[in-house]
């Protein structure tokens, strides 16, 4: 698609919410919504992605414009449905599962991942059964019932980042981790890729499989900004 505007700019709505100009013109979603971002943070995030393109517009060079989106127009509709398939993450959830072996990995996995899940538990008053090996270890039901109350809590804005974020890292505690700034963001990627890490340690790497690290790294970064965007406060 060819840039058919000069400027990008932002402007306030009545709802408190900051709409996306072209050249004056309002942005609309596919769904032909009005693209307003929540705060003007977000707002200005999502205007220089605009600005910033060349000639041809490139949706892939957007994600901020992608998020927010899919907030509108896939979650905003039914954010019920679409928690529901987010908390599902916690029933096997990456950090539960261990290793019997080698000893180093079960140290590292000990020494990262325990921390989140203590982390979790205390934040969210629940527990969590951990296992040694891939055969399924049921939660507590009350964990889960808990999990899928903090999910279905958060708004569109913060769902649309984090279904990436728990997909990514297969780990509902790590993608909450990312939406409540417990951790720092190398440290919980570090987590999510520590078994992949340690498969490439033993084994070494290919192109491919690099390549592919290096998507998901750029995914699972690129949701965690625009959740961080979305909860700024102003000073």
């Amino acid at each position: 698609m060819k840039r058919f505007y000069k400027a990008a700019g932002i402007a306030p709505q009545e709802d408190g919410g900051f709409g996306i100009l072209l050249d004056g013109r309002p942005v609309r979603t596919p769904a032909r919504a009005l693209l307003a971002l929540p705060n003007v943070a977000l707002g200005e995030a999502v205007a220089a992605e605009w600005a910033g393109q060349g000639e041809e517009i490139d949706p892939a060079s957007m994600p901020f414009t992608g998020f927010a989106n899919a907030a509108l127009d896939q979650i905003a509709p039914d954010p019920a449905r679409f928690a529901e398939s987010i908390s599902v993450y916690g029933e096997s959830d990456l950090l539960c599962y261990r290793a019997d072996g080698p000893a180093e990995l079960v140290r590292r996995q000990e020494e990262q991942w325990q921390p989140l899940l203590d982390w979790a538990a205390s934040h969210y008053d629940i527990r969590f059964a951990v296992t040694q090996g891939v055969l399924h270890v049921a939660q507590p039901p009350e964990t889960l019932d808990r999990l899928r109350e903090v999910v279905a809590a958060q708004p569109p804005f913060l769902l649309a980042p984090l279904s990436p974020l728990v997909g990514i890292a297969g780990s509902l505690v790590i993608g909450l981790a990312v939406l409540e700034g417990a951790f720092d963001l190398p440290r919980l990627w570090q987590a999510a890729e520590l078994d992949e890490l340690w498969q490439a340690e033993q084994w070494g790497d290919d192109d491919e499989a690099l390549a592919r690290r290096s998507r998901r790294h750029r995914d699972f970064m690129q949701a965690a900004d625009f959740s961080v965007l979305v909860r700024h406060k102003p000073a």
